[in-house]
């Protein structure tokens, strides 16, 4: 079940957001993402409008965050659930909500930008993430004028 976020979810989104992206990202130290903890805790999730996928048990197995209406600044799906269709079910409610997004992805973390371009986002801008120095790509995806 998708739903949209409340306040007692935090500890878990913040859990699985820390084991996500570190799994998500081995080609950056480890360390960056401890030390990026209190931004997404005290600056990202108050900000963003934030859905959660949840499983049978009610424990929370995905969740997408959107920023200033139109900026995707994460999406993360428990490992044990791939492949079950939850990240897509999180992109179709926001794709429903909003007419336009964008995101940034690293260009080294491969399975993100093939889920992103199969969710038919197109690549806008080749940039640099300014915290990592890494090549990253900013994505946009807007709805069709006509279905």
């Amino acid at each position: 079940m998708i739903r949209r976020s409340v306040p007692a979810d935090t500890e878990a989104i913040m859990h699985l957001w820390l084991r996500s992206t570190v799994a998500a990202h081995p080609f950056i130290e480890e360390s960056y993402w401890y030390e990026s903890l209190p931004m997404v805790r005290e600056t990202f999730l108050p900000q963003a409008q934030t859905w959660v996928s949840t499983a049978e048990d009610g424990g929370i197995n995905g969740f997408i965050g959107v920023l200033n209406q139109q900026f995707i600044g994460a999406l993360f799906v428990d490992e044990r659930v791939y492949g079950k269709g939850i990240a897509q079910q999180l992109m179709d409610v926001v794709k429903k909500h909003y007419p336009l997004l964008l995101l940034e992805v690293y260009q080294q973390n491969h399975r993100a930008v093939a889920f992103y371009r199969k969710e038919d986002f197109l690549v806008v801008n080749d940039t640099v993430h300014p915290g990592t120095g890494l090549p990253t790509w900013v994505l946009r995806w807007h709805q069709p004028l006509f279905e």
